[in-house]
């Protein structure tokens, strides 16, 4: 069962949320939150494996709440209305597991919260072209960061391994990989790592 919290500031879009994802025997929403400091405080009390995140909170907002509710292993998948290339980032750079828009069909939603579940990143199709289309002005290569990333997954390194194998936050190795994903045209690490081999990154 996969227990998740809805964090919105708007009661009925919350309880639009809920209504979407109830009669799924392997999903129960267990919680609503108003603003980011519930939020942060729910996923704690209630023993949360996924919130669904929105952006625009009162007080603590979505990406403040995110970088607090990330490290403990919850994941987090922003539900928002914005897809600008600064709140994308923002949001991936907090932790966040995947970024959704709340004009997601109802299956892309439920499938998307057990995708993230299960520790895969989950993206709306428009967020993805934006990450792309970001990471074409750079070099098509990896950033010798981002080879060390992908080499340390290539070895089954977990994002969290990989972070203490170099150092850094597991959202900055997250980040990494979004970039790495969005140069070679994956959405997966077992992809990544097979097209890097391929194009000779990993050598």
């Amino acid at each position: 069962m996969v227990r998740v919290l809805v964090a919105d500031d708007h009661p009925v879009v919350r309880s639009g949320i809920a209504g979407m994802l109830a009669g799924e025997a392997d999903l129960e929403v267990v919680g609503e939150a108003g603003d980011g400091e519930s939020a942060v405080r729910l996923a704690r009390e209630l023993a949360v494996d996924v919130v669904l995140m929105d952006l625009r909170m009162p007080g603590l907002d979505g990406v403040g709440a995110t970088e607090q509710i990330a490290p403990t292993g919850v994941r987090v998948v922003v539900l928002t209305t914005y897809d600008t290339d600064a709140d994308i980032l923002r949001a991936v750079e907090a932790g966040a597991t995947g970024y959704l828009l709340k004009d997601t069909p109802r299956g892309t939603l439920v499938d998307g919260v057990r995708a993230a579940a299960r520790g895969e990143t989950v993206l709306a199709p428009s967020v993805a072209t934006r990450l792309v289309t970001s990471v074409r002005t750079a070099e098509d290569r990896p950033t010798p960061r981002e080879a060390e990333v992908l080499r340390l997954v290539a070895r089954g390194l977990s994002n969290a391994a990989v972070g203490r194998e170099l150092f850094i936050a597991e959202a900055t190795v997250k980040t990494h990989l979004l970039r790495c994903f969005a140069k070679l045209g994956v959405d997966d690490r077992t992809a990544a790592v097979t097209v890097a081999r391929e194009r000779g990154w990993l050598a």
